[in-house]
């Protein structure tokens, strides 16, 4: 973490006064927490195979929300459209996206599998040129380098050794950014906090879909009771991970749509600080190098986003 006290975030000319308390809240939720997280789906892999862990996680945070939304804040439920469009995107973002990382995580150590994750900035841009919004030449450059540093950190060790867990990442990746693209503008949830809600739901649904699928129900029988290190992290997840950091970031993508990817700048840090601390997980000097390389190219991509946004205000 103190290596990244140095970076200085770019940001909007309109947000270089103070930000609000509650998007202050969020970044500091989707920085440090979400970082933190991937260790725990480590660890909770220990009894839980990576779908039915990932999906009753959601499904519970889910209906946890939704029940404090209707009944306590007397929040109306979604709709039929908007229930389809949580479909898609809990399909999306928490079946492929978050499903994809449980799946990769074990084989692979969660650290280098955050630095992967940090790609998706870079795979966002992409995304957005296809829309019709190329990219200038800064981000382009950082575009270039970021994909420089994910080939070189899938050279390494940690995933040279494991094809299902490159594959999976990769997947994971592309689901959650085409999930956050189209949640921007395409398919638009329930109001506030009941949108997230019914978006982790059905997300939850399709991850247990998913395990029913890959017979994960017989290992989790086989597994059974959980060690209480696994159960510890599993309810850490469900507070922390998807109630608390899930839900800012669906909130920055609302309501701070340039803030949100910039926890690409904190998570691989901490977390391969915490896998090779606590976790006992091996980062050779080069997979380091590589994840640097990665961040550089998100620094630079984001930095151009900026000085575009700045140019056209």
């Amino acid at each position: 973490m103190l290596a990244m006290t140095s970076l200085s975030i770019p940001l909007p000319r309109r947000h270089l006064q103070p930000l609000p308390p509650l998007i202050l809240l969020c970044l500091a939720a989707t920085w440090l927490v979400w970082g933190s997280t991937y260790l725990a789906i480590k660890f909770s892999l220990a009894s839980f195979p990576p779908f039915v862990g990932m999906g009753s996680r959601f499904i519970v945070a889910g209906l946890l929300l939704a029940a404090w939304m209707r009944w306590v804040r007397r929040a109306p439920w979604p709709d039929a459209r908007q229930w389809r469009h949580a479909l898609v995107l809990g399909a999306l973002m928490l079946g492929g996206g978050m499903g994809g990382t449980a799946f990769a995580e074990q084989s692979v150590g969660s650290g280098l599998v955050v630095a992967f994750i940090a790609i998706v900035p870079v795979m966002m841009a992409a995304g957005q040129a296809l829309m019709g919004h190329w990219p200038r030449r800064l981000e382009a450059v950082g575009i270039g380098i970021g994909l420089l540093g994910v080939l070189l950190l899938t050279q390494g060790q940690g995933f040279g050794g494991s094809t299902a867990g490159l594959v999976a990442i990769a997947l994971a990746c592309l689901t959650w950014t085409i999930g956050s693209l189209l949640s921007q503008k395409r398919l638009p949830l329930a109001p506030g906090a009941m949108g997230f809600a019914s978006e982790m739901i059905c997300g939850g649904l399709v991850l247990l879909l998913m395990a029913t699928i890959a017979d994960e129900w017989p290992v989790l029988a086989a597994q059974w009771p959980p060690e209480p290190l696994a159960v510890a992290s599993w309810i850490y997840l469900v507070v922390a991970g998807s109630l608390i950091a899930f839900n800012a970031y669906m909130v920055l993508l609302a309501r701070a749509p340039q803030l949100a990817s910039s926890y690409c700048y904190v998570n691989p840090v901490i977390a391969l600080l915490l896998g090779t601390t606590l976790g006992g997980e091996a980062v050779s000097r080069g997979e380091w190098l590589s994840a640097g390389v990665v961040l550089l190219g998100v620094v630079l991509l984001l930095a151009g986003q900026a000085r575009s946004q700045r140019a056209a205000a």
